[in-house]
């Protein structure tokens, strides 16, 4: 940047001088490289162009599903549930054990 500051100095008299000439120069380096920037980087800019209308549509997707869940899918069948209980351990002697719970009367 301080190069810049001391050549426009340097050359301030020539651009006084000749104010037209040096905006007619300066629009057109400031258009060219505009226009060469832009053919550069058009494929660039509709690649990032058609990722977002993708995310878009991914989205209007995603909100539809959310507002409007599908009946069976929120629909979980039950079955009916019975404890499976292990047997019954066996000590020593190859006899049961009997449980806690299991106190037969008889």
């Amino acid at each position: 940047m301080h190069d810049l500051i001391a050549f426009l100095e340097a050359n301030s008299a020539l651009v006084l001088a000749n104010p037209a000439a040096f905006a007619t120069f300066a629009a057109l380096f400031g258009g060219g490289g505009f226009v060469v920037g832009r053919y550069l980087l058009t494929e660039r800019i509709a690649n990032l162009e058609s990722r977002i209308a993708r995310r878009d549509e991914e989205i209007t997707e995603l909100k539809e599903n959310q507002k409007a869940p599908e009946p069976e899918a929120s629909m979980i069948p039950l079955f009916e549930m019975a404890e499976i209980l292990p047997r019954a351990p066996l000590n020593f002697n190859r006899l049961l054990v009997q449980r806690k719970g299991d106190h037969h009367v008889g």
